[in-house]
């Protein structure tokens, strides 16, 4: 999409690799992305293939196997990842998340184990976080690890959890107190493999139906002490907070993305569909319609890059986070229904991407925190 404000984040340096996540997509990822829906996940050697690329894991450092890079690289592959309207790829950004739990909280034997693989694509990972019955609530979760010794046994169920059939790793949410408070929070890794741990078959979704989406259960898994990220128990919950302003902002930038490729799309079509003699694009109401509609991308895109400004100075607050989230979900759904509009027909027949799209966006005002969380945490800056 034309921005009528130019964007100045990004260099030369940050241009060619943009080229080089269109041509992954354009090449690598779109042939195969329908047949990918069917099968419910993306397949491990097209991670190992973005891993070869450095469009993993772009900003961990060199020293765990990275490219070393500043996030402005990740942002550049939520974009185009996102924009190009292969979904499936929403799981590289959830194993980017599992990565930075790992990088900031981790012990070195950890991240010297863990990162390396990851950013290869040779490790999945995934955040083991919400449950069943709890929904956003962290603080009312179930899942217990009891320390036994030099190890902790976890028992419990999470659902809705991204890359979980595939997993290599997982950072799993647990209750380690009984204080009623959140210091009870810890977050320890599990691994794929340990007695116990067990996977369910990728959850049928509205939408996104190339990403891996599972339930994962908690046995007597015995996993040791020093899995506990951190090294101290009940800080689980200050890790997540530290680290969801990036996650929201993640988000944002592939919800954004989302509404402009759905502008995009409906610009082309109504300019190449006729009615009653001339293109739709023609009709006063298809205009304004539109018009409307860039006045609204262009606010999400000023906020979304003034945060992202904000994050490399490393001054992103939650609440401003909050509102990006908040702001682009509720666009991203808004402009998709009114483009489907203006296809007619043909914006209900899943050949066209408006229509993925509309399936696709659904959830954005769900995941990463609902918007009504999001607007309970604005609400306390009133």
């Amino acid at each position: 999409m034309e921005h009528l404000i130019p964007r100045t984040l990004f260099s030369s340096e940050h241009e060619e690799f943009r080229r080089m996540a269109k041509r992954f997509v354009e090449e690598e990822v779109a042939p195969f992305h329908a047949r990918w829906e069917k099968e419910k996940r993306i397949p491990r050697e097209v991670w190992q293939r973005a891993g070869e690329l450095g469009m993993l894991l772009p900003s961990i450092p060199e020293e765990y196997g990275g490219p070393g890079a500043t996030r402005l690289f990740d942002v550049i592959v939520g974009e185009e990842f996102m924009g190009s309207g292969a979904s499936g790829l929403i799981g590289f950004g959830v194993h980017g998340l599992v990565a930075g739990y790992i990088l900031n909280y981790g012990s070195e034997e950890q991240k010297q184990y863990w990162l390396p693989k990851m950013c290869a694509g040779e490790a999945i990972g995934s955040i083991a976080m919400t449950e069943p019955n709890t929904g956003s609530d962290l603080q009312a979760v179930r899942t217990r690890a009891v320390r036994e010794g030099d190890e902790y046994v976890i028992n419990g169920a999470k659902t809705f959890i991204s890359n979980g059939t595939q997993c290599d790793i997982a950072v799993v949410v647990c209750k380690t107190g009984s204080s009623g408070k959140a210091g009870d929070i810890s977050l320890i890794i599990v691994e794929a493999g340990r007695e116990g741990f067990s996977k369910s078959q990728p959850l049928e979704k509205v939408g996104l139906h190339a990403q891996d989406t599972s339930m994962l259960f908690f046995d007597n898994v015995r996993v040791p002490a020093s899995n506990l990220l951190g090294g101290e128990e009940g800080k689980g919950f200050y890790q997540l907070m530290h680290d969801l302003a990036w996650e929201r902002l993640i988000g944002a930038v592939g919800f954004q993305m989302q509404a402009e490729a759905a502008f995009q799309h409906t610009v082309e079509y109504t300019k190449g569909r006729s009615v009653f003699g001339k293109p739709v694009f023609d009709f006063q109401n298809s205009r304004f319609k539109l018009a409307q509609m860039k006045v609204e991308l262009q606010i999400g895109r000023s906020w979304i890059d003034s945060c992202i400004e904000l994050c490399l100075r490393g001054e992103l607050t939650a609440e401003a986070a909050a509102v990006a989230k908040c702001w682009t979900a509720e666009l991203s759904s808004r402009v998709v229904d009114e483009c489907l509009q203006l296809h007619g027909g043909n914006g209900y027949m899943t050949e066209y991407p408006i229509a993925r799209l509309y399936l696709d966006t659904r959830g954005n005002r769900i995941w990463g925190g609902t918007n009504e969380i999001m607007k309970e945490i604005i609400s306390r800056t009133i």
